[in-house]
């Protein structure tokens, strides 16, 4: 059966599939990322691990795979097929289209064809084409982790921007003077309404320096006032966030993803009153979870593997 490898590249760990033309996944493996040894020893990891999908594709299915897909981290140049820079993961520059390409290839082969794609667009594209987007024309995906960061989905595909940052909605400054945020604003949206905001936001509020936003999301459901007060004014400033994405991009459906949707309707049903109180003119989009989990990056990259064979049967 012909087939692609997926690899999605975390902080702590590597998900990956062998994925189907349909989109539909053939087998499935994890791995440690290994970053605690150095960042050599994650691109050798990285490497291994594409490696052993391709024995794995040849092993169940008599053929080698036709290409390879690859989401990570931080700032890339898909163009060029260059991961520019991680902090997470401590490179610069990594040339890893060239170095998957070597790697995989066989003997006296050319190189297959690699993909390379940032982790959240690429799992934005697979909630738009196989997930909770499928069908829609145009759609915002919104990841609440550690950040906040987002896709623009347009037609099937993902649109990154001029020079790449395009749906980068956590930096979207909510709250004029606020907290400092990584990026060096103040009041970005991540500061306030990502998983590792709410889960400093309720550490302080209930004395416990061990509380995370999951613990906020049951003290919410118990009844504590305070976890409600440290949660309503997270949604409030993603409502706030999403609001002016409708008006900027008019998306007819936002899907949220990322840790803090785990928590069901605690977080939906308050989010989708805040953002209709907070319309005027705009069309109400409708907010819905993420299908896809965390599997939602791999599945893309695979996507983006089979659209890369399209467009040279094409050329």
């Amino acid at each position: 059966m012909k087939h692609v490898i997926a690899l999605d590249v975390g902080g702590t760990g590597m998900k990956a599939a062998l994925l189907a033309q349909d989109g539909s996944v053939l087998f499935e493996a994890r791995r440690p990322t290994g970053r605690e040894h150095g960042t050599d020893a994650v691109v050798t990891a990285i490497l291994d691990f594409a490696a052993d999908l391709a024995v794995e594709g040849r092993a169940r299915f008599g053929v080698a795979p036709l290409a390879a897909g690859v989401a990570v981290p931080g700032t890339i140049d898909e163009k060029n097929g260059i991961a520019v820079f991680s902090a997470n993961l401590g490179w610069r520059d990594l040339p890893i289209r060239k170095l998957l390409g070597e790697r995989l290839a066989s003997p006296g082969e050319p190189l297959i064809p690699v993909a390379l794609g940032h982790d959240v667009r690429s799992g934005g594209l697979a909630e738009g084409r196989i997930g909770a987007g499928q069908g829609v024309s145009r759609f915002l995906f919104v990841a609440l982790g550690t950040g906040i960061a987002g896709a623009i989905g347009i037609d099937g595909r993902i649109e990154a921007g001029a020079h790449g940052y395009g749906g980068e909605i956590g930096h979207v400054v909510v709250r004029p003077g606020g907290p400092v945020c990584g990026c060096g604003g103040r009041g970005c949206l991540e500061t306030l309404a990502s998983a590792s905001a709410v889960s400093r936001a309720w550490a302080a509020r209930s004395g416990d320096p061990t509380a995370d936003a999951a613990a906020c999301a049951e003290a919410v459901d118990a009844g504590d006032e305070r976890a409600v007060e440290v949660w309503t004014g997270a949604v409030d400033a993603l409502a706030d966030g999403i609001v002016l994405a409708q008006s900027l991009l008019d998306p007819s459906v936002v899907i949220v993803g990322g840790g803090l949707a785990e928590a069901g309707e605690t977080l939906f049903t308050p989010l989708r009153a805040a953002v209709a109180e907070r319309l005027t003119f705009q069309m109400p989009p409708k907010v819905v979870p993420a299908m896809l989990k965390d599997t939602a990056a791999s599945l893309g990259a695979g996507l983006l593997a089979w659209d890369l064979l399209s467009m040279e049967v094409t050329a």
